[in-house]
C-alpha cells in the first residue's frame, strides 16, 4: 500500500527515539544537543572590570590634573591599591577597577602631562563623568548560578565558547547516530573500476550516502556492495545489525522485481512500516524497525531506491529528520521558505514532486523587491544525478498536472546552505550573461566559421526548452537551414546559439550581448510571437531596434499564409540594431525553414547594406540572381519604402 509523504515522515519520527546521552569533552561537543542545563559556577566578570582603556577615577573629582598612582591591566589584581580622592589609576580594557574608584574616563578624553620633578606621572581629565560609567560590575554578563544553556539546545561555536567561559570542560549531550550504508545490485562495481563492461555501472549511491551522513555528523560504516542474491544480502544485513549501528541505509532492491530482496529480508528480521510512498522521485521506498537481539538495540532500516536522485531525495526527506530526532533535536524538520520560481514548471499529475532547485537571494525577485528566487537545476529524471548538482532546495509541488508560472512563490525545503546571487543581472559583465539562471548558451565553432563573411546567432525563446521539459526542435532546424544555405547568404555561418525562457529581460540581455559586444551580423529569434500571455519576444525586441525592416516581416507572412491562415496571428518584429539585423521568427520548426527560404534571396543583400557596402546591387540587377517572383519584390519594397514610392533601393539609384 502506498502512503503519503506526511504519513511516511510521521511514521519515521514516531519510532525514532533519541539516543541515550553521553558525556563528551568540550572540543568534541560541537553540533551536538545538550542533555542537561548548564549553570554558571562563578559570576562573569568576577570583579568590577573596565570597559575601555582609560583612567579609573572618583566621579566627584571632576575634570582636572591628577597623579597616576597605579596601573591595573587585564590579568592584574589592582595591586591592592585603594584609590583616594584627587588620584587616578590607569586601567586597560577588562582590567580590574581599584577599590575606591567608581568610574572610568576613556583615554580619548584625557591628556598626558609631563612628569613632575619627582618622577610622578600625571594626567589631565578633560570631561565630567558619572558613577559607574564604563565599568562592568560583578556578574554584569552572567550572574552566579544563572542557567546559561538549557537541555535541548544545539551547540554551535558561540555555545562552545560560553561553556568554556563558565568552566564546563565535559558536557552531557545526545550523540549522533552511527549509520551503515550498503548498496545492492549485480550491475554495481566499485568507483575505482577503470573499464566498465557491458551492463556495469559504478556505485555512486554508497559514496553519496556515506558523505551525506558525515555531513550530518554521523559516524559511518561502509558495508560495500551486495549482489542480487538473497542469502548474500541476508548475511550482510545480519553483520550490519550486529555492528552496533543505529541506522542502516540500503539502496536498490526495494521495487517489484524478482531479485528485489530487501523488503522480505527486513520483514524476517523486524517490522516493515511501509514500502511505497506517493512521491516523485522515490516511490519504491521501504522503512523498517529491527530489534537485534545480540546488541539489544533497535536499528532503523531505510530501504532507499536504486536511482541516485531518488535515493538522495528520500535521504533528505526522511533520513535526515530521523537522524536529528535520534540526536536530540527539538525540531528535526527542515527549514522551509517561500521562493519565487525563476521559470515555469509543469507538475506531475499523479504524485507530489520534490523538484531540485537552487535557491538564491537577489535584490529583485521579480516583483521589484529583494527576496528568494528558485532556479530549477534542469531535467529532473531520477537517474540524472546532475540535477542534484548545486541544488540546495527541494521545491514542493502538488500533484495537479498543471504549469506553475514563473514568478509564483512556492514552498522550498532547504537541504543545504543558502547563498546570494553571484551577479547582479542589471550590472552584469560581458561574460556573465551566459551564466544567468534560465539561459543556456553555446558557442559553435567549425573550421570555416572563422572565415565566414557573416556571423549568425540563433535564440530559442521557450519556457519548456529552458527548463528542459522538452527538446529544442526549432534551434537545430534553424542552424541546419542557415549553414546549408551558407553560399546563398554570402558565406554566413551560425556561431552561437542560446535558449531563454519567455522573459523580456533575459531575451534583451542576450540580444544586447550578441549585437553590442559580439557584433553578430544576423540574429534569428525563434518562438514567443503568438497571442498568449507568455509570448513576449516582440515586446523584448522592439525597444532594442534602431530601424524597423517591415518588408522582411511581409515576406515571411506571405510565405506562412500559404501553409496556414493562422499565420496572420503572428506578431513578429524585425529591425536593425547598430550593425546587427534582428528577425523574430515563429517557434514551429517547419515555419522557421519556410520563412528562411523566403528571406534568403534578400538577406545577403541586406546584410551587406548594413555593413555600408554601397556597391552591393539589388538582385534584380544581377544577371544570375535567383529567380524571385516580381510581385513579391514589388510588394516588399513598396512596404519597406512607403506605399506608392519608387521600389528601387538607395544603392540602385
Amino acid at each position: 500500500m502506498m502512503i503519503s509523504v506526511i504519513d511516511a515522515l510521521q511514521t519515521v519520527l514516531s519510532v525514532s527515539k533519541r539516543l541515550p546521552p553521553v558525556t563528551l569533552p568540550l572540543h568534541d561537543a560541537l553540533g551536538k544537543v545538550l542533555a542537561q542545563d548548564v549553570c554558571a559556577v562563578d559570576p562573569l566578570p568576577p570583579y568590577p572590570a573596565s570597559v575601555k582603556d582609560g583612567y579609573a577615577v572618583l566621579a566627584a573629582d571632576g575634570p582636572g590634573e591628577y597623579p597616576v598612582v597605579a596601573e591595573a591591566r587585564a590579568g592584574d589584581d589592582a595591586l591592592g591599591v585603594t584609590l583616594s580622592p584627587a588620584t587616578v589609576a590607569y586601567v586597560t580594557t577588562g582590567g580590574p577597577i581599584p577599590d575606591g574608584a567608581d568610574a572610568v574616563v576613556q583615554v580619548e578624553d584625557t591628556e598626558t602631562v609631563s612628569n613632575a620633578s619627582d618622577g610622578t606621572k600625571r594626567v589631565r581629565i578633560l570631561v565630567q563623568t558619572t558613577k559607574g560609567h564604563d565599568i562592568r560590575p560583578v556578574g554584569f554578563d552572567i550572574a552566579k548560578d544563572a542557567i546559561v544553556l538549557t537541555s535541548g539546545e544545539r551547540l554551535g561555536a558561540s555555545e562552545i565558547g560560553l561553556l568554556a567561559a563558565v568552566g564546563v570542560t565535559d558536557v552531557k549531550v545526545y550523540p549522533t547516530p552511527t549509520v551503515g550504508v550498503l548498496s545492492t545490485g549485480d550491475e554495481l562495481v566499485e568507483p575505482t573500476t577503470g573499464h566498465l563492461s557491458r551492463g556495469q555501472i559504478r556505485d555512486s549511491n554508497r559514496a553519496m550516502l556515506l558523505a551525506a551522513a558525515v555531513q550530518h555528523q554521523c559516524k559511518v560504516l561502509n558495508f560495500g556492495i551486495a549482489k542480487d542474491d538473497e542469502v548474500c544480502q541476508g548475511r550482510i544485513l545480519d553483520e550490519a545489525f550486529a555492528s552496533g549501528i543505529n541506522v542502516l541505509l540500503t539502496s536498490g532492491g526495494v521495487s517489484m522485481g524478482d531479485k528485489d530482496f530487501i523488503k522480505p529480508l527486513l520483514e524476517k528480521r523486524g517490522k516493515v512500516h511501509f514500502n511505497k510512498v506517493c512521491i516523485k522521485p522515490g516511490k519504491p521506498f521501504t522503512f523498517a524497525e529491527v530489534d537485534f537481539q545480540s546488541t539489544e538495540s533497535k536499528v532503523l532500516a531505510f530501504g532507499l531506491p536504486g536511482n541516485p536522485v531518488s535515493s538522495v531525495v528520500c535521504f533528505h526527506l526522511f533520513v535526515v529528520p530521523a537522524i536529528r530526532q535520534l540526536a536530540g533535536w527539538k525540531n528535526p524538520h527542515h527549514l522551509r521558505i517561500q521562493a519565487r520560481l525563476r521559470q515555469p514548471v509543469k507538475t506531475d499529475p499523479h504524485r507530489p514532486e520534490y523538484h531540485r532547485a537552487s535557491v538564491i537571494w537577489t535584490d529583485n525577485d521579480g516583483t521589484g523587491n529583494p527576496g528568494f528566487v528558485a532556479v530549477s537545476t534542469g531535467h529532473q529524471m531520477s537517474s540524472r544525478l546532475l540535477s542534484m548538482k548545486s541544488a540546495n532546495a527541494l521545491l514542493e509541488f502538488p500533484a495537479t498536472g498543471s504549469v506553475i508560472s514563473a514568478g509564483i512563490p512556492v514552498s522550498a525545503i532547504i537541504i543545504s546552505d543558502l547563498r546570494p546571487m553571484a551577479c547582479d543581472e542589471n550590472h552584469m559583465s560581458s561574460d556573465s550573461a551566459f551564466a544567468l539562471p534560465g539561459i543556456k548558451s553555446h558557442k559553435l565553432t567549425s573550421e570555416s566559421s572563422g572565415d565566414a563573411e557573416f556571423s549568425v546567432a540563433i535564440l530559442t525563446v521557450s519556457d519548456t526548452v529552458a527548463m528542459e521539459a522538452g527538446p529544442d526542435r526549432s534551434g537545430p532546424r534553424a542552424v541546419s537551414v542557415v549553414n546549408s544555405s551558407s553560399a546563398r547568404l554570402g558565406g554566413a555561418r551560425v556561431v552561437a546559439t542560446a535558449v531563454v525562457p519567455d522573459n523580456v529581460e533575459k531575451i534583451q540581455n542576450i540580444l544586447r550581448r550578441w549585437s553590442d559586444i559580439e557584433q553578430i551580423d544576423l540574429i534569428l529569434t525563434l518562438g514567443g510571437t503568438g497571442f498568449t500571455s507568455r509570448d513576449l519576444t516582440p515586446e523584448a525586441t522592439k525597444p532594442l531596434i534602431d530601424k524597423e525592416t517591415p518588408g522582411l516581416l511581409h515576406v515571411m507572412m506571405q510565405e506562412s499564409l500559404k501553409v496556414t491562415p493562422f499565420a496572420m496571428l503572428s506578431r513578429s518584429a524585425a529591425g536593425i540594431r547598430g550593425s546587427t539585423l534582428i528577425i523574430n521568427m515563429p517557434g514551429n520548426p517547419n515555419a522557421v525553414a519556410e520563412c528562411m527560404e523566403a528571406l534568403l534571396p534578400a538577406l545577403k543583400h541586406g546584410l551587406k547594406q548594413i555593413r555600408g557596402d554601397k556597391r552591393e546591387k539589388h538582385p534584380r540587377h544581377v544577371p544570375h540572381a535567383e529567380a524571385v517572383p516580381a510581385d513579391v519584390w514589388e510588394q516588399s519594397y513598396k512596404l519597406a519604402s512607403g506605399a506608392g514610392s519608387d521600389v528601387s533601393c538607395s544603392c540602385c539609384k
